[in-house]
């Protein structure tokens, strides 16, 4: 069946909804992150290693495991694949890429994966019920390995403002 241009605009609002989770997820935004998702949310992380109920369960993973002002990341979300199955339920597979540097240990992580998504239109507006990702691939150097390497820019630490603008 095709899709109609109300499909369409569902669909633009649930793909605003997953771009508003990876912004939160890298600007440390805990508080807005909470309002992205329900209260019995469910997550799997890193293809089932971390796997969450409950919106505080996940928001004190992230937090804790992501809120260092020495850890940054970086992750993209695209081709989306979204199924609307209801007026008020639908699932998405999302394309992921992702950079994290860990300052305090020294590495930079970098990475690919899908993300699978399940979500509900309450109140009006579409939320996260499940998330979770499972990598294709991953991989870890230490950030001293590559000579000169320097961190120029930090939104935490300098304003997000590069060293290199003088």
């Amino acid at each position: 069946m095709p899709l109609t241009p109300d499909d369409l605009v569902e669909i633009h609002e649930i793909t605003q909804l997953k771009h508003a989770y990876f912004r939160c997820l890298d600007q440390k935004r805990w508080e807005e992150m909470a309002t992205l998702l329900v209260p019995e949310v469910e997550a799997t992380y890193s293809g089932g290693a971390n796997s969450f109920s409950g919106r505080d369960a996940v928001l004190d993973f992230l937090e804790r495991s992501m809120g260092a002002e020495t850890f940054h990341s970086a992750h993209h979300g695209h081709h989306p694949e979204i199924t609307l199955l209801s007026p008020t339920e639908a699932t998405g597979t999302w394309a992921m890429e992702d950079t994290v540097i860990m300052l305090d240990f020294d590495i930079t992580i970098r990475g690919a994966g899908f993300y699978e998504d399940a979500y509900e239109k309450r109140d009006g507006r579409w939320v996260i019920t499940r998330t979770g990702y499972k990598r294709l691939w991953e991989e870890m150097a230490p950030r001293g390995s590559v000579d000169g390497l320097t961190l120029t820019a930090s939104w935490w630490r300098t304003d997000g403002v590069s060293s290199l603008t003088g």
